[in-house]
């Protein structure tokens, strides 16, 4: 029996990436293409396409022998209707979009689409670092802050697809202005960014994450200092939802994740003194592991889910 194979698009801010994954979750080769931010030369959904016809073409797969395509997007997705619903995040004219009609359009196969944080987590629960768990949190730190959870081996999803924003509760009621509408959010606080806009207030150099780890590892006290108000942030929030959800695994993604010293081993202790003794007896708190290939893997295994749904 010939071993099916996926397409998987992971749609970013400034790039599309397309793989062509198996049904075991290996990806077997992959591309990356721009997108045009002025939206004058081809649109988003045009350029992912485009992207899909040519590692088709490449893989001499011209006949689309493919049993579906998944696709990871940033914002608010409705996953019954397929589309984008709003806050696209930074891809161009994104809210609002209809990604599975467009592609099944173009492609005539069967298509799915999630929000990227929540296809992290469904990668990382299926090969990445938290396989055979089936109650996995993923906690992805960027400029914004995303993620999924994973219940029982499913994810959820709720009435629309919109479950696990978890970068948009509250813990600061009354607190910042988030670009959700809300004040206070957990990402006002725990995102990379909001670590590099308190350094900003400091320092004018640290303009990036990368500059403020870069004198941390050094020894610098004033960035130590930063980080670990930094990680108490983070720790607030996921021990919040440790104790909504129970899970077995914590996932850390985001590049700040390479930070084991500095970020997953001070943050993994901060958890569990703040959560109950039930609730961390044998939790895990690691780094996640599948990187760029995340958005694709998890688009593929929702996909997949999907159809064995119907």
């Amino acid at each position: 029996m010939t071993e099916k194979k996926y397409i998987g698009v992971d749609i970013g801010g400034t790039a599309i990436k397309t793989g062509i994954i198996d049904e075991s979750g290996a990806v077997l080769s992959k591309t990356e293409t721009e997108i045009d931010r002025s939206c004058e030369r081809e649109s988003v959904m045009q350029t992912v396409a485009r992207s899909i016809r040519e590692i088709a073409s490449a893989a001499d797969m011209e006949d689309f022998a493919f049993a579906g395509i998944g696709v990871s997007a940033p914002g608010s997705i409705d996953t019954v209707r397929g589309k984008v619903a709003i806050n696209g995040g930074n891809v161009p004219g994104w809210s609002g979009t209809e990604v599975c009609s467009a592609l099944r359009a173009e492609f005539e196969l069967p298509v799915a689409v999630a929000n990227d944080g929540n296809c992290t987590a469904l990668a990382e629960a299926w090969v990445g670092a938290a396989r055979g768990r089936s109650d996995v949190l993923c906690v992805v730190l960027g400029t914004g802050l995303g993620g999924g959870i994973v219940s029982g081996g499913r994810l959820i999803g709720g009435a629309r697809g919109f479950a696990g924003e978890i970068g948009h509760f509250t813990t600061h009621a009354g607190g910042r202005e988030c670009i959700c509408g809300g004040r206070g959010c957990f990402e006002r606080y725990a995102a990379t960014s909001a670590l590099v806009n308190e350094g900003q207030t400091m320092r004018p150099e640290w303009i990036s994450g990368r500059a403020i780890f870069k004198d941390a590892n050094e020894g610098d006290k004033e960035a130590l200092s930063l980080i670990d108000r930094w990680t108490d942030e983070i720790a607030i929030g996921i021990a919040s939802l440790v104790h909504i959800f129970n899970p077995e695994v914590v996932l850390i993604g985001g590049g700040v994740s390479v930070q084991e010293e500095l970020v997953i081993k001070p943050l993994a202790e901060k958890v569990r003194r703040q959560i109950m003794p039930d609730f961390a007896e044998g939790l895990i708190i690691r780094r996640a592991e599948l990187g760029n290939d995340a958005g694709m893997v998890g688009a593929v295994k929702n996909l997949v889910n999907r159809m064995r749904d119907k």
